[in-house]
């Protein structure tokens, strides 16, 4: 994974595409910091994982300039988080999600908000790297509290 990243940033490089060489340049710093601090070279799950983070982080970024009045800011961010984006995973999106939480509190015999704390560290494992972990929580609270 971090040697398609330094390829993409390459050809990035060589296209002249700034935003793009940018949002790579920060993704690699991430996994290399990260690296350094672990001692360790991570696998490409664990660099996906970064990648989600980063991702979440810029979401959250952009949320902030919006309530701020500040477009030009969330526009720069927006554009990051969609070459970010481009490296993970295809994400599940609320049906699939929804699918895969009803199947696994039908299996679990979940039948209160109680069994939350059971169903969300299995559903996060299912779900790592593919699914977003607060749209899963809504879900699971929503089928629980029913």
């Amino acid at each position: 994974m971090l040697n398609k990243l330094m390829t993409d940033m390459r050809k990035a490089m060589k296209a002249k595409e700034k935003k793009r060489v940018q949002a790579i340049r920060n993704i690699v710093s991430l996994v290399k910091s990260k690296q350094i601090n672990s001692g360790k070279i991570l696998s490409d799950k664990e660099i996906i994982l970064i990648i989600q983070s980063h991702a979440k982080k810029l979401k959250d970024s952009i949320e902030q300039y919006e309530k701020g009045n500040r477009e030009d800011l969330a526009r720069d961010e927006k554009v990051e988080l969609n070459h970010t984006e481009s490296y993970l995973p295809k994400q599940l999106n609320e049906s699939e999600l929804r699918l895969i939480v009803t199947e696994l509190i039908n299996s679990m015999g979940a039948k209160s908000l109680k069994d939350m704390k059971d169903i969300m560290p299995k559903l996060m494992q299912q779900i790592s790297g593919k699914g977003d972990g607060k749209m899963a929580s809504n879900i699971v609270r929503e089928i629980l509290s029913r």
